[in-house]
């Protein structure tokens, strides 16, 4: 079973206006939300091989807050990939990668999880993600094909955390 964590950043901070979409920071209740994210992944035994992160600041500072484990790959493509650029990208995977982190950016990380899932998958938890996939939230998939097959209803998704409900 190989398996792809889907992460969308905490909640950034909109204190300074001046400031570049890119260099928005996280703010207090995202670095809380990243701290129990990192909890659950520990608690869950969750220990990525890899890790996909967006090179935005509030991409990093929740990678810093969650550390999960695995090699981490910034990579500037993914800020404004769309679901389908992250879908190339994570068909683009070293065959033999048992696990995955994708930290990104809404709406994209919310529609590859949709894309992705089998639609009788989730246990309900596909309905409360395709109503939101709020900030700091992630998901869990888990499927059987090498990562260049990956398409479609490919995946099961088997868990969808969000941070107020592991306060």
């Amino acid at each position: 079973m190989t398996a792809l964590y889907v992460l969308r950043h905490a909640k950034s901070s909109w204190d300074d206006p001046s400031l570049p979409d890119h260099e928005r920071p996280l703010a207090p209740r995202g670095r809380r939300a990243a701290t129990l994210i990192s909890r659950y992944l520990q608690e869950s035994g969750i220990e990525p091989a890899q890790v996909l992160c967006s090179p935005a600041r509030r991409t990093i500072e929740t990678y810093e807050g969650v550390a999960p484990s695995g090699e981490l790959l910034v990579e500037p493509e993914l800020y404004a990939a769309p679901a389908s650029g992250l879908l190339d990208r994570l068909r683009a995977v070293p065959a033999g990668t048992a696990s995955v982190m994708l930290i990104g950016h809404n709406p994209a990380v919310q529609a590859i999880v949709l894309k992705l899932a089998k639609p009788d998958s989730g246990d309900g938890n596909l309905a409360k993600l395709a109503r939101k996939f709020p900030t700091g939230a992630l998901a869990t998939l888990e499927f059987i094909c090498r990562w260049d097959e990956l398409s479609a209803g490919r995946a099961r998704l088997t868990d969808f955390v969000q941070p107020r409900s592991l306060a």
